[in-house]
């Protein structure tokens, strides 16, 4: 367990080191922004991306100013703003193209390919992108699921110490009930 928490922990100080120099060749963030383990924020191309308030990269996400495509055939790379709002939830595995710009109160599901801008208060997945529903919509329905779900508080993650015998007995419930909710 001590070793998890010094990897963790050396891994979490080397991605704030990365983040820092990116702040510092342009990258504009606004506060509580979250970005998770093996995510790419254009580096040779950061200063032409601007992110919001509140805004959560889960694992893997890729955001991308430039697209070197055109680079071998016309000797000249694309490149595009890329503006990202408040209140903004990118899933895991999701690459955004360059000349894009998403709204306020969007959520991005994993997987997806954002060729093209995002209205705010939309739900958009899929490859290439595409419109789902509104964000209240899609809470709304997850509201109802949860009357229904199993609900798991902050003692059933890692930081909170789950112990195994909870995971065990999380696997039991999911496996039974299906999807649950996690504080």
């Amino acid at each position: 367990m001590i070793g998890k928490i010094k990897y963790y922990l050396r891994y979490r100080s080397k991605r704030q080191a990365k983040l820092k120099t990116l702040i510092e060749t342009g990258l504009k963030i606004g506060k509580n922004f979250v970005y998770n383990e093996g995510c790419i924020i254009d580096p040779s191309h950061c200063w032409k991306i601007s992110i919001g308030d509140d805004v959560t990269l889960a694992p893997n996400v890729h955001i991308l100013a430039h697209d070197a495509s055109t680079k071998m055939y016309l000797d000249y790379t694309k490149i595009g703003l890329v503006n990202i709002g408040d209140r903004v939830f990118i899933g895991a595995g999701s690459i955004i193209l360059p000349n894009v710009t998403i709204g306020n109160n969007v959520i991005v599901g994993a997987g997806s390919v954002v060729t093209e801008s995002i209205p705010s208060n939309s739900v958009v997945a899929g490859n290439p992108a595409r419109l789902i529903c509104s964000t209240s919509e899609y809470i709304t329905k997850q509201e109802n699921q949860m009357k229904n779900a199993h609900l798991f508080d902050e003692s059933w993650t890692l930081g909170g110490g789950i112990t195994t015998e909870k995971k065990e007995k999380m696997i039991e419930i999911l496996t039974r009930d299906g999807m649950g909710f996690l504080k």
